[in-house]
């Protein structure tokens, strides 16, 4: 179970690629994360990253595509409590902890063996 929210681990070796991706794409995270929840899919929109293909979500932007060091997917919450990455009884712990997904991007990283959530702000306009 993930239960680690902005792990201390991610700052100095992920952090600066996270960002400089980030700003890249922050618009297109921003509205995607506005039309699942304005779509009714989730209040609680999540996107997982990683270097490689992996099986949590859809694939949103890949790191080709536009010159990113990270993959984009996209998926909810939902999908987290299904493949029990957040158990059940965690749920409640996690929705608390999730940021204003109008002001904050939830990414899930996945490196290897770690793994990780971290809030990232949107620039503002």
């Amino acid at each position: 179970m993930i239960s680690d929210f902005n792990d201390p681990e991610l700052s100095g070796k992920y952090l600066g690629t996270i960002t400089s991706d980030f700003v890249k794409i922050s618009d297109v995270l921003k509205e995607a994360s506005y039309q699942v929840r304005s779509r009714g899919f989730s209040d609680f929109p999540i996107f997982p990253i990683s270097k490689d293909m992996q099986p949590i979500g859809k694939i949103f932007i890949g790191k080709a595509e536009k010159d990113l060091d990270w993959n984009y997917f996209i998926t909810y919450v939902d999908e987290f409590v299904q493949r029990k990455l957040i158990a059940e009884e965690a749920l409640e712990e996690f929705k608390k902890a999730y940021k204003d997904p109008d002001e904050f991007c939830c990414l899930f990283v996945i490196d290897g063996a770690f793994t990780s959530f971290v809030y990232i702000p949107y620039p503002n306009d």
